[in-house]
Parts: structure tokens; C-alpha cells; sequence
């Protein structure tokens, strides 16, 4: 008897600890959606752990930015793109050109989000209605605009706290799959050690990866939306502490999480060269190693992950629009509902067009990294600001991980260009 209420005891603490996550959770969603989830499959089906250290970087540039912004947002009362308005010399231009660089990249990806998402439902299906295989592009549409109205209706609900408890479910069964199918399959210890030696692969799409990578770790929405959600957490100037430790935590997990899928990847596909082109064989080249179960746990994942990143697509353009505007997002207002219908609309782009869901995914990663530089310069430029900062003094270490941060998105971003320009 006692044994049993100490088992529930601690459960009751695991789900307190999970559902107690803050604002990171938001971090994770927009970071490890099925963007991620590709880019992490093909470079590890690719290049085995070789960008390893590209991840690393990602993540730990990530960490710093989401505490500056949320730093800020703390202090100041302010949101971002409502504190560049306000207090920089060219603030409109410069949150204006965020808001289109943003709004384009998260929507873009929402297409690719969607379509990976409809392909995996459909797969499952296939598994069980073996009819639906004549009837593919039909039934993938359909379950594209499902999914789609369902999550436009779940987003009229309207509050924080509801889609951060859809989002903590989500990210939580889409760790554990992809821990548990690491069991299945995993990469050399000695690999692992390599991937962390600064190197790019010399191959045709080598470069677009790496693009890709920073665009998906270090995504702009992640930190431009951080101070609305911070003030969406209620939380004031006290809770410095506790902001700290959430982009800490939001930024270890994403490494975490972003790593175990590569490796999953590396110890399935690239040890057997396989490469991975459509949706099922992200999963399909797991069934010879750890037989079907596995790859349920697998599919099982990348939809969490998909699902898992829709809310925060959907939010991101009126949340930097009413950030604009007043600091305040209005998730009951008609422009929050115009706007996110919108979005609907342009997410089922790709699967009326029956496009390949993988390329326009890994696509709209690398148009990402091009607006990262401007959303880095403008958290900079505002904690320099005596004006803005008050008494208020940023540590040396945030400074250095801040410019190092700049210089490698800048890096990145022309790495990105030269990626473009080959491919197309």
C-alpha cells in the first residue's frame, strides 16, 4: 500500500514538473517541429554526427538570446519589436523588416509543417486501409484541411495558458519517442566525439544543411515572441531567477532532443547508406533494424513534433504585429482571427500542390538565418542603451555569447546564400 502511494507521489511530482514548465515550452515548439525533425534525419542519414557542432552552437547561442530578450522584457515592461519602435533611431524600419523576414520564413514553414504532418497521418492509415494507397494526394489534402480548421478552432480559445498545455504535451511525447527509438538504433561513441570538430561536408547540399540547422535552432520567432510570452506568464521583475533557468532549460533540451534525432538517424540510415528523399523513409528504414514497433514510436514522434509546432506558426505573425503595435497580443481580436486564417490558408499551399514536403521544409530553414543578424543587433543595441536600461547592467559573459552570436549568424547567412544560389 505504501509502496503504491509513493509510485503516485512521484508521479504527481513528474507531471507537476512538466506541467510547470514556463515560457521555454514556447522555445521548443517553435525549435523542434518537423523542421527540425528533417534537417536533423537528412544531415544524420547524410553526414552521420558530422554537424554535431553546428547544433551545439545553435543551441548555446539560442540559451543567451532567449535570456537577453527575456531579461529585457522583465526590466523593461517592454516587448521587442515594441522597444526597437520606441527607443532606436530607425526602430520602425528595422521591426518592420523582422515582422516580413519572420512572417515569411514561420509561414513557410507552416506549408512544409503541415504537409509532413498530413504524409505521416496518411502512412498510419495505409498501415491499417491499404485502399487509400490509389488515393494518395485525395487523402492527404483532406487530412491537411482537418488538421488545419481543428487547430484554427483550438486557437480561438484564446489563452496562454491553454496553448502552453497543448504545447507540453506535445513536446513531451515527441521527447520520449525519440529517446525511446534511440534504444533502437544509435551512432558510434567515436563519431559522436567527431561531430564536434568544426567541419562542413564538401558535397553537393552540404552547405544548404548547415543553413538550415541555424535556421531551425536558432530560429528569430523563438526570441522575438519570448517577452510576449514571459508577460503571458505573469511573471514581473521577481521572477529574474526563474527566467534564467527556463532559457537554460528550453536551450539544454533542444540540444537534447535535436541530438537524439540525429543520431537516430545516423545509426538507421547512414551506416546502411540510405538517404532520406520522402516523408516515409524518414521512418520506414528503421523497420529492418527494430521491426514495426519501433517504427511507430518514430512516426509517433515526428507527428508530436509537427503538431507541436503549428500553435506557435500560427501565433507568430499577429504576436509580432500586436508587439508592434502595443506590446499586447489580443488573441480575441479580429485581426488575431484574420490573420491566423491567413495563415491557415497559406499552410495548405504545399499539400493542394501535392509538393514535396522534405525540400520545401529544409528550404524555408535556410530563409530563416537571413533575418537572425537584425534580430541580434537590435537586442544588443537595446541593452547597451543607458536610456532604456536604467541601472540595469548586462554581464560581460552575456556581451561576448551576444557578439559571438552576431558574427556566427552572419557567417551562416551568407553560407545560406551561396547554398540558394547552387541550388537554384
Amino acid at each position: 500500500m505504501e509502496a503504491s502511494t509513493t509510485n503516485k507521489s512521484f508521479l504527481k511530482k513528474i507531471i507537476a514538473i512538466i506541467l510547470g514548465f514556463g515560457p521555454g515550452i514556447f522555445a521548443i515548439g517553435y525549435t523542434i517541429g518537423t523542421g527540425s525533425v528533417t534537417s536533423m534525419i537528412v544531415a544524420g542519414s547524410k553526414f552521420n554526427m558530422q554537424l554535431l557542432w553546428v547544433l551545439l552552437l545553435s543551441c548555446l547561442f539560442s540559451g543567451v538570446l532567449m535570456f537577453a530578450y527575456g531579461n529585457y522584457a522583465l526590466l523593461t515592461g517592454e516587448t521587442a519589436l515594441y522597444g526597437f519602435k520606441k527607443h532606436l533611431k530607425y526602430g520602425k524600419v528595422l521591426a518592420i523588416l523582422i515582422i516580413i523576414g519572420v512572417t515569411f520564413g514561420q509561414w513557410n514553414s507552416l506549408m512544409g509543417i503541415l504537409g509532413i504532418s498530413s504524409n505521416i497521418i496518411f502512412e498510419i492509415l495505409v498501415l491499417n486501409f491499404e485502399s487509400l494507397n490509389g488515393y494518395e494526394y485525395e487523402t492527404v489534402l483532406i487530412i491537411a484541411i482537418v488538421v488545419i480548421v481543428i487547430f484554427y478552432l483550438l486557437m480561438l480559445v484564446g489563452k496562454y495558458t491553454f496553448f502552453e498545455k497543448i504545447l507540453v504535451i506535445f513536446v513531451t511525447l515527441m521527447g520520449m519517442s525519440f529517446l525511446l527509438s534511440l534504444f533502437f538504433v544509435q551512432p558510434l561513441s567515436v563519431d559522436v566525439v567527431k561531430g564536434l570538430i568544426p567541419t562542413i561536408p564538401d558535397v553537393h547540399g552540404g552547405k544548404m544543411l548547415v543553413a538550415a540547422f541555424v535556421g531551425t535552432t536558432m530560429a528569430a520567432a523563438t526570441f522575438l515572441s519570448r517577452p510576449l510570452f514571459v508577460k503571458g506568464k505573469g511573471w514581473t521583475i521577481k521572477n529574474l531567477n526563474q527566467q534564467k533557468r527556463d532559457a537554460i532549460t528550453a536551450a539544454v533540451l533542444i540540444f537534447v532532443i535535436s541530438g537524439t534525432i540525429m543520431a537516430v538517424a545516423a545509426g538507421a540510415l547512414f551506416y546502411q547508406g540510405k538517404e532520406v528523399t520522402h516523408v516515409l523513409d524518414m521512418a520506414n528504414t528503421l523497420e529492418p533494424v527494430a521491426g514495426k514497433w519501433a517504427v511507430t514510436i518514430f512516426f509517433f514522434g515526428a507527428l508530436s513534433a509537427g503538431l507541436s509546432s503549428i500553435f506557435p506558426c500560427l501565433l507568430i505573425a499577429p504576436l509580432l504585429i500586436a508587439d508592434y503595435q502595443s506590446g499586447e497580443l489580443d488573441t480575441n481580436s479580429k485581426q488575431f482571427r484574420i490573420i491566423t486564417a491567413v495563415a491557415c490558408l497559406v499552410a495548405l499551399i504545399g499539400p493542394a500542390f501535392g509538393a514535396n514536403p522534405i525540400e520545401i521544409q529544409i528550404l524555408s530553414q535556410v530563409f530563416n538565418v537571413f533575418v537572425l543578424p537584425i534580430v541580434i543587433l537590435g537586442i544588443i543595441l537595446m541593452l547597451r542603451s543607458n536610456k532604456v536600461m536604467k541601472d540595469y547592467k548586462t554581464s560581460l559573459g552575456v556581451y561576448i555569447g551576444l557578439y559571438a552570436a552576431l558574427f556566427f549568424s552572419l557567417v551562416i547567412s551568407y553560407n545560406g546564400i551561396v547554398a540558394l544560389l547552387n541550388y537554384f
